[in-house]
């Protein structure tokens, strides 16, 4: 856990504070607890919307930090911040990743092996049939379904993967302690049960339009690849695959019927080149995800085969490193903690984050 986390969550709860504003904040103060305490004239000066501002100086005023998160753990709900190393890997990877997540239930490493499904509020038969055969099929073979617990796909592709005794992750466009759509609470518990229903937004945040196209990168950044499996030209879940592609994820779409509507968007997103799924075995090669599983049991398997790989995996215990600090710590050459570094993510020690930054 971040020790400035009571900062990070407070700070990610400030009306107008979104992902850019947050990281502009946390670049310009180095530290969220210097940002926090900083006088009100300094916050005046900064390059952000006047609105903001005035958003920040007001909220300081009203919101005790450690009490808010204690309020956050109160409630049942945990949280978790970029630096910290339970952070989901594949979206801490996203250029826009959220700050803060809060979330119900568990986020476990094997859900490192995740798949988005996404479609049609308004489902046919035929886009719930394939929803449900490719669901349950990709979750015997050990794939996380992601989705939005939206109605139609979504609310399918929750309770097959739940049926198939797998796990599955919704995300949602408002604060976790809130559900929505209403009728979905139930399946939001189970959900808590067997995975987790996760959120950027501060608690009470309401479900507004304008917070699904947020919602939306979360899920496909989650996830190795995005399945579409009915959707219609306007569909929301178009955003997502365009989402994901730009996040350099797969996509893939069901064909459908050419005279129906509800197919008509993940037609076209065949026509523009994404995978065509017609069984799951098409997603499971494409995201090779037998050597990927291979990969995720060996982790951790034997131990580290002299004094600087042990010396590294103690340090990177308490928390994610960037490797200019390793190098200082264990006094060494950045050459040899690197090919080091290199050695133990194949042997499965230890991960890149990107940037420079390692981590377990």
């Amino acid at each position: 856990m971040s020790k400035d986390l009571e900062y990070w969550v407070v700070t990610s709860a400030i009306p107008g504070v979104g992902t850019a504003t947050f990281n502009y904040l946390l670049k310009y103060f180095k530290t969220l607890k210097k940002f926090w305490e900083a006088p009100d004239a300094q916050i005046q000066k900064l390059k952000i919307d006047v609105r903001a501002r005035e958003a920040i100086i007001d909220f300081r005023k009203k919101v005790d930090p450690k009490v808010y998160l204690q309020t956050v753990y109160e409630r049942g709900i945990k949280v978790v911040s970029l630096t910290d190393r339970d952070y989901p890997a594949n979206l801490r990877s996203v250029s826009d990743a959220p700050p803060v997540l809060y979330f119900r239930g568990e986020l476990l490493p094997q859900d490192d092996l995740a798949l988005g499904v996404v479609g049609a509020r308004f489902a046919t038969v035929y886009g719930r049939q394939v929803t449900e055969k490719l669901v349950f099929d990709l979750v015997t073979s050990g794939l996380t379904i992601v989705s939005g617990l939206a109605r139609g796909i979504d609310s399918m592709a929750h309770r097959t993967a739940l049926e198939a005794g797998g796990r599955t992750i919704a995300v949602l466009g408002c604060g976790v302690d809130l559900i929505y759509p209403p009728e979905n609470k139930n399946l939001a518990e189970e959900i808590v049960k067997h995975g987790a229903i996760v959120s950027e937004f501060p608690l009470g945040f309401p479900s507004v339009p304008s917070n699904f196209p947020a919602r939306n990168r979360i899920i496909s950044g989650l996830s190795l690849g995005v399945l579409v499996t009915e959707a219609a030209i306007d569909s929301g879940s178009l955003i997502t695959a365009g989402q994901a592609a730009e996040q350099g994820r797969e996509v893939f779409a069901v064909p459908g019927p050419i005279t129906s509507k509800m197919s008509a968007g993940a037609n076209n997103l065949l026509k523009e080149g994404v995978h065509p799924a017609t069984e799951a075995a098409d997603i499971l090669q494409v995201l090779d995800i037998e050597r990927k599983q291979a990969q995720v049991k060996s982790k951790f398997v034997g131990k580290p085969k002299d004094k600087i790989q042990a010396k590294i995996l103690g340090m990177l215990a308490n928390g994610n490193l960037h490797i200019d600090k390793l190098a200082i710590d264990c006094g060494l050459k950045i050459e040899i903690v690197s090919a080091t570094l290199g050695q133990m993510e194949i042997l499965g020690f230890v991960k890149n984050y990107g940037s420079g930054v390692w981590g377990v």
